[in-house]
């Protein structure tokens, strides 16, 4: 978000073409309360929302089929499929993670594995044009740098050289800014302050979902000791530690982790790979007919043996990228509250799955009809 925002900005004030740059955030307006660490920090470097522009806001489509529109894609490189026919209108993407070559699109790329892609747009500002970077500004690049690479803390990893020698200039330009421990104590309080969301707000929380031939799979992450997951108790690569929990959905386990260490982005490709191969098992062979259905027994069987077969021997050190991994404001690998959070019971959420789960079933039966 700041990202976007800071290279608008430098955009705006460096371009002599008669364009207009708009910095457009790709969430809608009412996902805006799920990210804490934003509301809180916009609010304190007094950055209206009213002034934000959200994807829900925009006709992005219509000004590309109108033949004005240009897109750069800041700290992503991947359109979702809804928008697949924009890419053509990508004139350039500025991102700090692993390019996925099968998805960028074949515009100008600018990468470079860092630990914040706030890092790269203040080396840009700084490199073309650093007589325009103001104080509010700057202290936008500063916090977000500082949060996303853990305050700059070497045992962790996060911080590349890079990111360390632009947080450097910026507090050498600008004196006044925060205090590192200061800033990055009270964004992380607010990224993970959950008093004003509501239930359904808290699952859809940094959410994740990976999807295999109409099959969709989410996580969510509740910052208290239930831990809602899936076919992973048999787990050894990484060894998740599952107790099973008391359940009062008939379609949904729940588990205690005890070992806290695996985050979802552990957790992502274990299930991927449990999808992929329990379609596999289920595909007919070539020339043997094809029932209408797989009875539940056999169906728990075949998700049984593919949660076995998930990559065996991998161990928890290689999973790890050897670059920087994703930083702390897209994926969470811990929370560092371990006090105030509000009290949840196991049956507020258990009965809020129940409705969406009941929600989902109603609207699908609605469309076969």
């Amino acid at each position: 978000m700041v990202s976007a925002l800071a290279l608008a900005f430098y955009l705006a004030k460096t371009t002599e073409a008669e364009e207009v740059f708009v910095p457009v955030l790709n969430i809608n307006r009412s996902e805006l309360p799920l990210r804490g660490d934003n509301v809180f920090f916009l609010q304190k470097i007094n950055i209206p929302e009213s002034l934000l522009i959200f994807r829900d806001e925009i006709d992005l489509h219509a000004l590309h089929q109108a033949g004005q529109l240009t897109l750069i894609l800041v700290d992503h490189h991947v359109l979702p499929k809804g928008d697949a026919a924009l890419e053509e209108a990508v004139a350039e993407v500025l991102d700090h993670r692993p390019i996925e070559h099968q998805h960028c699109p074949p515009c100008h790329v600018s990468v470079e594995l860092v630990g914040s892609c706030a890092t790269l747009v203040t080396e840009r500002i700084l490199q073309g044009a650093p007589e325009i970077l103001d104080r509010q500004t700057a202290a936008l690049l500063h916090g977000t740098i500082i949060l996303d690479c853990v305050n700059m803390d070497l045992k962790v990893g996060k911080a590349t050289p890079k990111d360390s020698k632009y947080v450097e200039k910026l507090e050498s330009l600008f004196p006044d800014l925060p205090k590192r421990n200061d800033i990055f104590d009270s964004l992380q309080k607010a990224k993970f302050d959950v008093s004003g969301l509501t239930t359904e707000q808290m699952l859809r929380k940094d959410q994740k979902t990976i999807s295999r031939q109409g099959t969709k799979v989410a996580i969510s992450a509740i910052y208290m000791d239930l831990e809602i997951c899936g076919v992973l108790e048999r787990s050894h690569s990484p060894s998740l530690k599952l107790t099973p929990a008391p359940s009062t959905h008939p379609h949904l386990q729940a588990y205690l982790q005890g070992n806290t260490q695996v985050s979802r982005k552990k957790l992502l490709p274990l299930l991927q790979e449990a999808l992929s191969a329990y379609f596999d098992s289920m595909k007919i062979p070539s020339g043997q007919p094809e029932t209408e259905g797989v009875c539940r027994e056999q169906a728990d069987k075949e998700l049984d043996r593919a949660g076995n077969s998930l990559v065996p021997g991998l161990s928890q050190d290689e999973e790890e990228p050897p670059l920087p991994p994703t930083p702390m404001n897209s994926l969470v690998d811990e929370c560092p509250l371990d006090q105030g959070l509000p009290k949840l019971s196991a049956e507020v959420i258990f009965e809020k799955c129940s409705q969406i789960s009941l929600s989902q079933s109603t609207a699908a039966s609605l469309s076969k009809n």
